[in-house]
């Protein structure tokens, strides 16, 4: 890995800490971040020619892994007409409908290039709609770095154990209420104390604090809340969107949020989010109301071309959740065993093609719980992977990935390489 480590060292001259979002720095795991020279399928190859099945995918954008031909295809077909006008194309419209066809709840969607962008706006027009002030998120859910939302953050913010950021205001952080997921009296709590909620933001499967998806009866429990109380219930499916199913969380709660942002797969690779609702939200939204929201890439032709190609591809294919799924579950079983081996505590979870593991003796169901996991058996272990070609996510507050470019096979030598670094722990 030299390759990779004088990478590094040239590039903390010129960037700070060397990267351009902050979980790459490999920080948490005690070592120098690889630096990538391609991908192709399943694989990624550093720029020293190691190669590793990658269960990053880019952090979940690519459900058909890397350069995938017809992917590829559609951005060299939009790319030859050029690359950005900053005026509206017909592929915007064609990747609204297709998203908002398996979406009935939802009749208005607005392109943004990222999920920071989306949760940022869909709260603007929470507020908008409601002229309420506060907002109510979940301790340990990350829904992107604007100021509002940087209050009791997962993800990154999980990794550097920093939960806010410095240079937010407490102006701003005094109207963010924080509760703990999957517990519902602590959301009542702030409810009878507080009449001025616009809106309750939340993962319904978390992937910021780990893989930690909400219970049912919770989520039921939330939506009856916001209903009563007159909030808007802000579902972030940025990471989940197409990926925990086809038609994201609501294909395995079927529960109908009144806001739902997308982001990751519906760029196909590329910068592209989204945040969508009912006409009665989104009417108010600039330029037909007062809520103002721009952004001169927003609709890229290349990421809308992208987003098409691998949401119909997506749903072209009728096994393709199932297979991923099953995959995902082979890998969890699998971990959990070469875990038992060695005689090591260890929490899995998987939720479609996403999954999740923790070194940890009780079952994660909240941050709380999370932060309890043993970081430095999650240090130890993926470093034994990466030595072994196997690239996970480089935090224990990440989700991993499958892909479509994965088989039994890579998840087998996945499992043999989990033994042998487990024994190691």
């Amino acid at each position: 890995m030299q390759n990779s480590k004088k990478a590094f060292k040239e590039a903390l001259k010129y960037i700070p800490g060397g990267v351009n979002s902050p979980v790459r720095a490999f920080k948490s795991v005690g070592t120098n971040p690889l630096f990538i020279d391609s991908g192709k399928g399943a694989y990624i190859k550093d720029i020293d020619g190691n190669s590793y099945i990658d269960y990053v995918q880019s952090w979940g954008p690519l459900l058909f892994g890397h350069c995938d031909e017809d992917i590829m295809k559609a951005c060299k077909k939009a790319l030859k007409k050029g690359s950005s006008f900053g005026a509206p194309t017909l592929l915007e419209t064609k990747l609204a409908k297709a998203i908002l066809k398996e979406f009935k709840h939802i009749d208005k969607i607005r392109f943004v290039s990222s999920g920071t962008e989306a949760t940022m706006s869909a709260i603007r027009l929470a507020r908008g709609y409601t002229k309420r002030d506060k907002i109510l998120k979940f301790d340990g859910c990350y829904h992107g770095h604007s100021d509002s939302l940087l209050v009791s953050a997962g993800s990154g913010a999980a990794t550097f154990n920093t939960p806010s950021s410095l240079g937010v205001l407490e102006d701003v952080a005094k109207n963010t209420l924080v509760a703990t997921y999957n517990d519902i009296k602590s959301v009542e709590a702030l409810f009878d104390k507080h009449k001025d909620i616009a809106c309750v933001i939340i993962e319904p499967i978390a992937g910021n604090m780990g893989l930690v998806p909400a219970k049912q009866e919770f989520l039921e429990k939330l939506q009856a809340l916001c209903k009563k109380n007159g909030t808007v219930l802000i579902f972030d499916e940025v990471m989940s969107g197409f990926r925990a199913s086809f038609h994201g969380s609501f294909g395995i709660n079927g529960i109908e949020a009144d806001i739902i942002t997308f982001g990751k797969v519906i760029g196909g690779g590329l910068p592209a989010a989204a945040f969508g609702a009912k006409d009665e939200i989104m009417s108010i939204l600039s330029p037909l109301g007062g809520v103002y929201q721009a952004g001169t890439l927003s609709g890229n032709p290349l990421a809308m071309a992208a987003g098409l190609a691998s949401i119909k591809k997506a749903k072209k294919d009728k096994n393709l959740y199932k297979n991923l799924g099953k995959l995902a579950y082979r890998l969890s079983s699998g971990l959990k065993e070469a875990a038992n081996a060695a005689n090591i505590a260890l929490q899995t979870c998987c939720v479609g093609s996403m999954f999740g593991f923790f070194f940890n003796e009780n079952e994660v169901n909240n941050y709380q719980d999370a932060r309890k996991s043993n970081l430095q058996h999650f240090a130890s272990f993926h470093k034994a992977m990466l030595k072994r070609g196997i690239y996970l996510a480089c935090s224990q507050f990440e989700v991993g990935f499958i892909c479509a470019k994965m088989n039994e096979k890579m998840i087998d030598t996945t499992i043999n390489a989990a033994f042998e670094s487990m024994k190691e722990l």
